[in-house]
């Protein structure tokens, strides 16, 4: 069997494991990959013969017919021929005109300079930036026909451009426009020089009407193939007609650009007719005005939530580094949310993944500005905020349904050293009562610091500790950085012999079959696998299967994979070429891309590094996510540092090495909103911060905190005092002990969100604005946050602080600890929360699933269900169950589930189960509160039978408690 053959029924397998999302595997890619080399000989030898007739015909159909023809971009991303292939060229039927691209197809003239009129009617917000290059000068700008103006920029950040763009300012104009009902294409044709090197001549424009409320827009090389990310994306399985959607999509001939507008409103939501259009080689760069300054999104930064439109620059290359402001970090999010001024939002995805910088001016203005591939934007029109995200997941990828266990606490440090010093703090934390999951390892237990091994000596035991883990209910985790030792003599280290054997490692450049060279924590020196190749996930399996066969994991931690190097490049540099030295380089750290990672002329299967350096965490996310589902025969965990979109459908996210200091942990909440809006919900920072000593203080609020990231961790690093709770002392140990237990009771919601966010795309944690869009107080509130649209999580985020100052939007609000109303909404309260202490708001109308906790998910499991029904202004509430084994891959597909939705109207709470298909536990009803009854209750039933209640009537809170029923069967709780 060949090994193209392998890759297929491999496939088969694999896909028996996956749900329902398009082309998810990683091995799709390998095998249109493979295909296409293995037709390459065939085609080259048909092509060289048959190129000039073909060529000469082209320009005769050309002149005589004005065609408009689809390009196929689509080398890298092969299936949507194969699915559309009824569609390829939709817009030809409707062609009209005559074509003069043939004799446009010249050496363009420099851009004819401005006259003063048209520059000095530009006012400052709305002047793009011509010469973002580093040396402008006013003879400079004006060579490229752009105006030029000095000023004092009021932003710490960036400054307004000195030169810009006139007001009538076009390299390009349009031609041989066509449409049909299912989208709009056409050809813009190069006028002038932009002053970059090579100018795209000829460029092709689509827009897709792929959905009614998603719209793709693609602008492209006609000439010649450019790099386009090989991510999987979900298609359509048809277009729609352009007047059922959401949306629509205008050209004006005289202008260079697009415009998209909200069909209902009206409102121009992405416009494209200024701002400079420019398509070089390796300088491209569009921009469009905003409808309202209320942007969200671009990642990864450290930044407020809501950004502010003061002339900011974010740069998107994966880069190694502890965050900070202006500074690229670990991932690269090319996606920004917008909510627009009546309340309404919509969303845009770049799929570009080359270096690039956004730039946001206070027009309002978004500049997007990379230095490879091509323009390939995906609009969704909401119109809640929650409506954008659910579209967006829906294209990128659903997130991945965690295992039960993965929701509890995971303790770790960089330092343990040995194993008896593991066994020592865990052991301190399990006595001192505080919930406890999952224990991690960092690099100090590997032999050497190389991946699949253990230090037998300081970690002795390893595998018998991890067993008698799993015995009482917890889980282990350790680390696994990507980059694997070459320095081992010949057969000493499997992992790097079989990696040379199945060629799978990255090369140093398109022409040399050596691997590329650098180093991280190896003794000497480290190669990198390449994710992108076909082996290389059966090269990872193998690698995960023999460890798993040493010592049982139960998931893994990879990092340093953005990749990070301890080189700039190689030992010894890199290449002086255009790769490593483009003529425009985003505003990263130390100005240079292959700072702290590998050269960017090193190649990969799938492209240069240059082109591919930002999928290379997510690439590595997918081949350990099989790994595991292929080893382990259960749900995969896995947390990685670089991400990229669609990794929230393989993995989850930690922030990175964050500063153990009050800034970096109010900025963690923005951070964490941010990457649920990314479709990554299962993300957290690590607790108490990772970088520099933390303080009792700082720990008791952070632990207060932390306890409600979606993935709650405590991390920190070998040059730091221990943080665990018990080291820093009965003020942690208590905070740690009762935000913990809160979370553990809060298990049945917390998974049930996970579901929906599996199912529908939601978020887990999510800003207020999500459930509030028509309260602008809420646009920038980033020091409160919600878990789905029920509990409002309000922490102490400043030192010495005993008070906390809290927004309640619109609603009734009821305290999680007293069942008493707190607020009616829309208006700032400051709350008591004493040390140890955290705020929690229950929202009016929710009905919210709990369990009495206990020290371990897996003992958290076996309580009966308790029910919080806080009643609305209408006296009604809602809310719904998810369950399942919690560790099962296909427990949704398959039916082993149960799900219940609860209701509660006029003085009757119903449970009625909707789906029951898991038996293996009762779901056993202990008790039931019930907030905000506004009449006296004198007697309760429970399906007609009366049963035992308290009610207080100051607080207006019922308690039935000590039941025993099965809410399998449904059940009606009545009150009079």
């Amino acid at each position: 069997m060949d090994d193209a053959s392998k890759i297929e029924k491999h496939l088969l397998v694999q896909s028996k494991n996956l749900d329902s999302f398009n082309d998810t595997s990683i091995y799709t890619m390998h095998w249109n990959l493979r295909q296409r080399d293995r037709n390459t000989v065939a085609r080259k030898i048909i092509i060289c013969g048959l190129s000039l007739a073909f060529l000469l015909l082209a320009l005769i159909i050309l002149r005589a017919f004005g065609k408009s023809f689809l390009c196929d971009n689509s080398y890298l991303n092969s299936n949507w021929n194969e699915i559309h292939a009824e569609f390829d060229s939709p817009f030809r039927l409707n062609s009209q005109g005559s074509s003069d691209i043939a004799l446009e197809l010249k050496t363009p003239l420099p851009h004819p300079k401005p006259s003063s009129e048209v520059c000095y009617d530009v006012p400052e917000e709305l002047r793009f930036d011509c010469f973002p290059l580093s040396g402008a000068s006013e003879d400079k700008c004006s060579e490229r026909g752009c105006c030029w103006k000095s000023t004092i920029s009021s932003s710490p950040d960036l400054g307004v451009p000195f030169c810009y763009y006139p007001s009538n300012y076009g390299l390009y104009k349009w031609d041989n426009i066509s449409q049909n009902e299912r989208g709009v294409a056409g050809n813009l044709v190069l006028k002038y020089s932009s002053g970059y090197v090579d100018d795209i001549l000829n460029l092709g424009v689509e827009a897709f009407f792929e959905t009614n409320y998603r719209l793709r827009i693609k602008i492209y090389d006609r000439e010649n193939r450019r790099y386009e990310p090989p991510v999987p994306v979900t298609e359509p399985k048809d277009f729609v007609e352009e007047l059922s959607t959401e949306y629509e999509f205008k050209i004006d001939p005289k202008k260079t650009g697009f415009v998209v507008k909200r069909r209902a409103t009206g409102e121009i939501i992405f416009d494209t007719t200024t701002g400079g259009f420019t398509f070089a080689n390796q300088f491209l760069q569009i921009s469009s005005l905003l409808p309202s300054p209320y942007l969200y999104g671009i990642g990864e930064q450290q930044d407020t939530l809501l950004h502010s439109t003061n002339w900011k620059q974010f740069s998107l290359f994966a880069h190694d580094g502890v965050p900070a402001d202006h500074m690229n970090l670990y991932g690269s999010h090319p996606f920004y949310l917008v909510m627009e001024n009546n309340g309404m939002s919509h969303g845009v995805f770049l799929k570009n993944s080359d270096p690039m910088d956004i730039i946001i001016q206070p027009a309002p203005a978004i500049t997007f500005r990379t230095i490879g591939g091509i323009f390939d934007f995906y609009i969704f029109l909401g119109p809640k905020p929650g409506d954008v995200v659910s579209q967006y997941t829906e294209l990128i990828g659903r997130p991945f349904m965690p295992p039960f266990w993965s929701l509890g606490y995971h303790q770790c440090r960089f330092g343990y050293n040995t194993l008896n010093r593991t066994k020592e703090i865990m052991g301190r934390t399990r006595d001192a009562g505080i919930p406890f999951d999952v224990q991690w390892v960092d690099i100090d237990y590997m032999d050497k610091r190389r991946d699949f091994t253990y230090d037998k000596d300081n970690y002795f035991g390893l595998p018998d500790f991890v067993k008698a883990l799993q015995l009482v209910g917890m889980h282990f985790i350790p680390i696994m950085d990507p980059g694997i030792s070459n320095a081992d003599s010949n057969g000493a280290y499997p992992p790097y012999d079989e990696g040379l054997e199945m060629n799978v490692f990255i090369k140093k450049n398109k022409n040399s079959a050596e691997p590329f060279e650098g180093k991280v924590w190896n003794p000497v020196s480290t190669v990198w696998p390449d994710f992108t190749h076909p082996n290389a996930t059966e090269y990872w399996i193998n690698q995960i299967r023999r460890f798993v066969e040493e010592v049982p994991i139960d998931g893994l931690w990879i990092d340093m994979n953005e990749p990070a190097n301890f080189y700039n490049g190689a030992k010894e540099g890199c290449p002086d070429n255009s790769l490593e030295n483009p003529p425009y380089t985003p505003r990263v750290v130390d100005g240079h891309l292959q700072h702290k990672t590998l050269c960017m002329s090193a190649q990969q299967y799938a492209g240069a590094h240059y082109d591919v350096h930002n999928l290379y965490g997510f690439t590595e996310t997918i081949a350990t996510n099989f790994a595991l589902t292929e080893v382990l025969k259960r749900r995969p965990f896995i947390i990685s540092r670089s991400t990229y979109p669609g990794q929230g459908h393989f993995g989850g996210h930690w922030t990175g090495d964050v500063r153990s200091d009050w800034g970096d942990m109010k900025k963690s909440i923005s951070a964490i909103l941010n990457f649920n809006m990314f479709g990554i919900p299962m993300v957290g920072a690590d607790i108490c911060g990772f970088v520099q000593n933390t303080t009792a203080d700082l720990c008791t609020r952070w632990m207060e905190l932390g306890a409600f990231y979606p993935f709650s961790r405590n991390h920190n690093s070998d040059d730091t005092i221990d943080q665990d709770p018990v080291a820093l002392g009965p003020d942690v140990v208590e905070a740690a002990k009762n935000s913990l237990l809160i979370r553990y009771s809060l298990l049945p919601y917390l998974y049930t969100l996970f579901w929906r966010a599996n199912q529908y795309g939601e978020t887990v944690a999510r800003p207020l604005f999500f459930e509030f869009p028509d309260d602008r107080s809420t646009y920038g509130i980033d020091v409160q946050f919600l878990w789905g649209s029920s509990l409002m999580i309000i922490p102490v985020l400043d030192p010495l602080e005993q008070v906390v100052t809290a927004y309640f939007p619109k609603g009734l609000w009821y305290d999680y600890e007293t069942f008493k109303l707190m607020s009616e909404g829309e208006e700032i309260m400051d709350l008591e929360s004493p040390s140890g202490k955290i705020r929690l708001a229950i929202r009016g109308g929710s009905i919210i699933p709990t369990q009495s906790p206990n020290v371990t998910t897996a003992r958290t499991r076996l309580s009966p269900f308790e029910l919080i029904a806080a009643l609305d202004e209408e006296q009604k509430a809602c809310g719904s169950l998810y369950w399942d084994d919690g560790i099962s891959i296909d427990s949704f597909m398959s039916g082993k589930y149960n799900y219940l939705e609860f209701s509660s109207s006029g003085s009757a709470l119903e449970i009625s189960p909707k789906k029951i298909g898991y038996f293996d536990e009762h779901l056993k009803l202990g008790s039931v509160r019930i907030l905000g009854i506004q009449s006296d209750v004198v007697n309760v039933s429970l399906n007609g039978g009366k049963v035992d209640f308290t009610y207080s009537k100051p607080d207006k809170v019922l308690i039935v408690d000590n039941l025993s029923a099965n809410m399998s069967d449904g059940i009606t709780i009545s009150w009079h």
